[in-house]
């Protein structure tokens, strides 16, 4: 197999049906749309974990959450274990990353040759005040998780993706002049992250009258769910709203986000293009989970709905046959992926990884069957939350509550848990033996509150560990804004 490149742009915060090629009513996404028109959008993607640091652990080693052991969002990834980073430096093919990867630190060894302007978790600890579990405890900051004000303008956040847009676009001219040397570019964006302002070119592509309205509100007589109740306490963002405007300005950000993201997609692909590099290289766009976007009266992600849970995978590239693939994949397909849109055989770097190569998964028949898992023992949960996807049917299991139950053929909206009905009594049983193939789920939650609980006694305990970290969004990198300081986004 000839050697070639791969692009992989991972945004961040994306819910996968916020796109104008997946149907949307308002989403105006021209450039993923023609990207997936070129090639393969993957309809039933997933994250191994609805919060950023354990999803983009998993990402890079290919591994479960549970295997990797980074549990939240101050337990970032260090370069331990190997990742598929790693394998390309064995292998000297180039790898480096431009943007938001949200590990540990640039020194370490996290399988990129050079990382360019990088967004790390914050102190090298991150989060540190959201892994106090059980019960939890509130963020040390008096911020909204949503940013101070919502609308449209100009938010450090967008200033760092324009920088991260620009560093990409030079790096793809510069690399077409290196005579045919393959290389991996990571790109990680921010977009739609809070906080919630759109550039107002975007902003103002969706009037406020006429936007979707969220389902399943509170206000309305829907009850959370317990485990979801108790993160919903924690946030409190749909409470926070200064005003029902601001709140609607809120959903018209998000959907602004999405489209300056699209804008600087579109850069990132005729940057190719212009390059002379579009027929030799994969272009693979995902993000690393969704956004609940005020269903059910929640803003953020760490739930396991679809909002929150699912994410956009698109693969484009040579050999790539334009289409559809309705099998389910996650982040840990990715793994394979990389590896052999260089040319390289992913076999033998596998071991116990569950991902399959997203080329293989397209090429052949759907497989509805195959099971997608995903899990959450972080910010706002006192125990934790494991989804199960296979086939139709969407299992959440909660330690200590009740679980979850959906048809995503008969109710692809999750408006109605079929768990407490005797009719499905069955489903539950073999959904459970599903999550229960895969790991022990009391065990697990033990072992992450056990990790946290090490931890935060190693940083001096619970009054000083419940002070560490950012309150919300992760400031940008000082290095990354050439106008202006950064700031608490």
């Amino acid at each position: 197999m000839p050697r070639r490149n791969v692009v992989i742009i991972m945004s961040d915060e994306h819910d996968p049906r916020i796109m104008g090629c997946a149907g949307h009513p308002v989403a105006k996404t021209p450039h993923l749309d023609a990207l997936a028109a070129r090639g393969v959008r993957f309809t039933n993607a997933y994250t191994p974990s609805p919060i950023c640091v354990p999803a983009r652990a998993a990402f890079a080693t290919g591994m479960r959450v549970h295997q990797t052991r980074h549990w939240d969002n101050a337990m970032p990834y260090a370069g331990d274990p190997r990742g598929w980073g790693h394998v390309l430096q064995r292998q000297h093919i180039r790898v480096e990353s431009i943007g938001k990867l949200h590990y540990r630190a640039e020194e370490d060894p996290a399988g990129f040759d050079k990382e360019h302007i990088p967004m790390h978790v914050v102190g090298g600890h991150g989060m540190v005040w959201a892994s106090i579990r059980d019960p939890y405890v509130s963020t040390p900051s008096d911020k909204r998780m949503l940013g101070d004000r919502v609308g449209a303008g100009e938010s450090a956040y967008t200033s760092y993706d324009r920088s991260v847009t620009s560093r990409a676009v030079e790096w793809l001219r510069d690399a077409a002049q290196r005579d045919d040397e393959p290389f991996v570019l990571y790109i990680g964006l921010v977009a739609p992250h809070f906080p919630l302002i759109a550039p107002e070119e975007f902003f103002s592509l969706y009037p406020l009258e006429g936007l979707p309205t969220p389902k399943l509100h509170p206000s309305e007589g829907y009850q959370r769910h317990p485990w979801v109740q108790a993160y919903a306490d924690f946030m409190k963002n749909e409470e926070q709203f200064k005003s029902p405007q601001e709140r609607l300005e809120a959903f018209a950000a998000y959907y602004g986000l999405c489209s300056f993201l699209d804008h600087n997609v579109g850069a990132v692909v005729d940057a190719l293009a212009q390059a002379g590099l579009r027929d030799d290289t994969t272009v693979i766009y995902t993000s690393d989970h969704g956004d609940n976007l005020g269903t059910r009266g929640l803003w953020g992600k760490s739930t396991l709905y679809q909002e929150s849970v699912g994410i956009p995978m698109i693969v484009s590239g040579p050999g790539v046959a334009p289409g559809v693939c309705e099998t389910p994949v996650d982040l840990l397909d990715l793994f394979p992926t990389i590896l052999e849109g260089v040319g390289l055989d992913p076999a033998p770097e596998m071991g116990s990884r569950p991902g399959r190569s997203l080329f293989t998964l397209a090429a052949a028949p759907a497989d509805p069957e195959r099971v997608v898992f995903s899990e959450y023992h972080a910010a706002g949960s006192n125990t934790a939350g494991f989804m199960v996807r296979k086939g139709r049917w969407k299992f959440h299991y909660y330690v200590r509550h009740r679980p979850e139950l959906f048809d995503l053929d008969a109710d692809p909206e999750e408006l109605r848990d079929l768990a407490g009905d005797p009719a499905f009594a069955h489903v539950v049983k073999d959904m459970e033996a599903e999550l229960r193939r895969i790991c022990d789920p009391e065990s697990i939650d033990a072992l992450a509150k056990s990790d946290q609980h090490a931890m935060i006694e190693r940083l001096g305990g619970v009054d000083i560990a419940s002070t560490m970290g950012a309150g919300g969004a992760t400031p940008v990198p000082k290095n990354a804004l050439a106008d202006e300081t950064a700031t608490h986004a």
